[in-house]
């Protein structure tokens, strides 16, 4: 097999890289980063999660039509006043390791990811509806009562209360399963480890280099059409577009500020996807590491001294602009909404009405943002010159590289932090009591509200879908109101899709496990 090599040289992100062209079969994209882990009840991030997508699996996922479907499990049936999910797991369903899978696996894997000593950041909130939770993840008991083994094939877990999107949750990468053979009770940390069910497995992974993932030949579902996928890690924007113009990157994610360029070129240009994500970007405003954030005029403030438009439509080519919280593809999203305005004079008025008037007094403070991401940077570089400007803040740029800025920012230690929010399922309850309610996981913003509170909760538990949709919303006018964080824009992703892949999948979420792709 010949094999051209493409070099990179150290001004382009201080690193030399190498793509096979030769690997015809394999669908090829990169990866801006070293996975964050390589396990799925640790898993935070993006690109992580859809690297391990391929892996591993749960009992449910979302299609391409975004909505929830079987995947090991075969079906399921609501029992006990919809509080019992009874599964029925698929009787094909294997192992890379070619073990059957069993109701047993299930409730191994949901344990060992809600163990009091597990450091899973994810499980104890996702998983935390299912009765018995709460004390394994304590250390009060050994095993999830609310989890029963019927029999090989049929596994119940029960919840609290009936709740709308219980299975939207189940779709998270913390309740996927694996082979505890192969896998253990600790971290994984080598992909010797990564044993799951899906559709590929790992081949071999060189850290700051290139991953690749090989068919599993033997998928339950149908070997896929292709050998692999391969993920090298390319750091820099410019070198992931020369390696896709040089034809050995088969799909791209472009950064904001590369679209116009593309949009020039007629090759490129007619290899252009536009696809909508269920996803906000904003900025957390940390109002216990930066006190001023703790005052309600403060923080309307800084919302309202930023040109929301400006970012969205200029800077980064026609992003749809974030008046709210929720996001497009979510239920009780409004697309006329207004939000808060931009309003220069008033916001001077109100940070004077808190004691700083043009800024005087104000502390230090320090904006971080993840590093090697050229569309944030811009945004970033952008409000702080706005806060400078128009409030006469003492603002600081600082990036950071991605697992840092990820522990900082759990820890609740960042001032105020560019930030994303990708749905992990398609419900308002993942934008609102998830992230911002007082006691949630997700708050990293120390936000509280208790009407907020009191809304989100009476949502939750809510059957009706038009009476859910009428409380979240009167929840995010309260979110707005208050400034509980900054909106800035959602996503639509701008790709790039070599002519030679056929049959590409997505959903919201972004791509899918390439099942069904062929590469000519």
């Amino acid at each position: 097999m010949s094999l051209a090599i493409v070099a990179v040289g150290c001004s382009k992100g201080n690193f030399s890289q190498s793509v096979s062209q030769g690997q015809s079969k394999y669908f090829r994209y990169a990866m801006h980063s070293s996975p964050s882990t390589l396990d799925p009840a640790i898993v935070q991030d993006i690109d992580a999660g859809d690297l391990l997508g391929n892996v591993f699996e749960g009992l449910v996922r979302y299609d391409e039509e975004n909505h929830v479907v079987p995947q090991l499990a075969e079906s399921w049936k609501l029992e006990n006043g919809g509080k019992t999910y009874v599964f029925t797991l698929r009787s094909n369903a294997k192992f890379h390791n070619g073990r059957a899978v069993s109701a047993e696996d299930v409730k191994w894997s949901l344990e060992r990811a809600t163990a009091k000593d597990f450091p899973s950041p994810t499980a104890q909130e996702y998983l935390t509806d299912i009765v018995g939770v709460n004390e394994r993840n304590k250390g009060l008991a050994s095993e999830i009562v609310g989890i029963k083994v019927i029999n090989p094939n049929h596994v119940s877990i029960t919840i609290d209360k009936p709740r709308a999107y219980f299975l939207g949750k189940l779709t998270y990468p913390c309740a996927d399963v694996l082979a505890k053979e192969a896998t253990g009770a600790g971290q994984i940390t080598s992909i010797t480890q990564a044993v799951g069910t899906g559709p590929f497995k790992f081949g071999s992974y060189a850290p700051d280099q290139k991953i690749t993932l090989v068919a599993n030949k033997d998928y339950y579902l149908g070997a896929p059409l292709i050998d692999g996928v391969e993920r090298p890690i390319v750091k820099d924007a410019s070198t992931r577009i020369n390696l896709f113009r040089g034809g050995n990157l088969d799909f791209l994610s472009l950064e904001r500020q590369d679209v116009e360029g593309v949009e020039k070129d007629p090759t490129l240009k007619s290899q252009e996807q536009f696809s909508p994500r269920a996803a906000i970007y904003y900025m957390g405003l940390n109002e216990v590491a930066y006190p001023p954030f703790a005052n309600k005029k403060v923080r309307q403030a800084f919302v309202m001294a930023v040109d929301r438009t400006k970012i969205a439509t200029q800077l980064l080519n026609n992003m749809p602009v974030a008046n709210g919280f929720l996001a497009p593809g979510i239920e009780g999203y409004r697309a006329d909404l207004k939000g808060t305005p931009y309003d220069v004079e008033g916001a001077k008025r109100l940070l004077s009405e808190a004691g700083f008037p043009n800024g005087k007094g104000l502390p230090d403070l320090t904006l971080c943002y993840r590093d090697q991401k050229p569309d944030i940077r811009i945004v970033c570089e952008a409000i702080a010159e706005m806060l400078k400007t128009n409030l006469g803040a003492p603002v600081r740029l600082r990036s950071m590289e991605w697992g840092s800025l990820l522990k900082a920012r759990n820890s609740k230690k960042l001032q105020m932090v560019a930030a994303s929010w990708y749905a992990d399922y398609l419900d308002a309850q993942n934008f609102l009591s998830f992230l911002l309610t007082s006691t949630a996981s997700g708050n990293y913003d120390s936000y509280s509200n208790p009407e907020f509170d009191r809304l989100c909760e009476q949502a939750d538990a809510e059957s009706n879908s038009a009476k859910r949709s009428e409380l979240y919303q009167k929840a995010e006018d309260i979110l707005i109101s208050d400034a509980a964080r900054m909106p800035l824009y959602f996503d639509r992703e701008v790709s790039l899709v070599s002519p030679r892949v056929q049959g590409l999948r997505k959903n919201l979420f972004g791509l899918l496990p390439q099942t069904k792709m062929q590469l000519k």
